[in-house]
């Protein structure tokens, strides 16, 4: 079986989608990934973010990444 993947940026996770990714590693059916640079430089620096299947989703808190994040996946199932 296939999980959804969500990548994060190691920078954006210093600016504060560190909680968003600590609260979406309890998920077992998540593969969380951290990369060095995603290469949304600009975007890094305005919003906390994260690709959701190569997608970017952004949120203004990490709880609100973390809401975006399961909508967006509900909202584009893999299958």
């Amino acid at each position: 079986m296939m999980l959804p993947i969500i990548e994060f940026c190691i920078s954006n996770l210093a600016s504060g989608s560190y909680k968003a990714m600590e609260m979406l590693e309890k998920d077992p059916n998540l593969d969380i990934m951290e990369y060095s640079c995603l290469s949304y430089c600009t975007r890094c620096a305005e919003t906390l973010f994260a690709l959701v299947n190569g997608e970017f989703v952004s949120g203004e808190t990490p709880e609100q990444l973390v809401e975006k994040i399961y909508r967006h996946l509900e909202e584009n199932p893999m299958f």
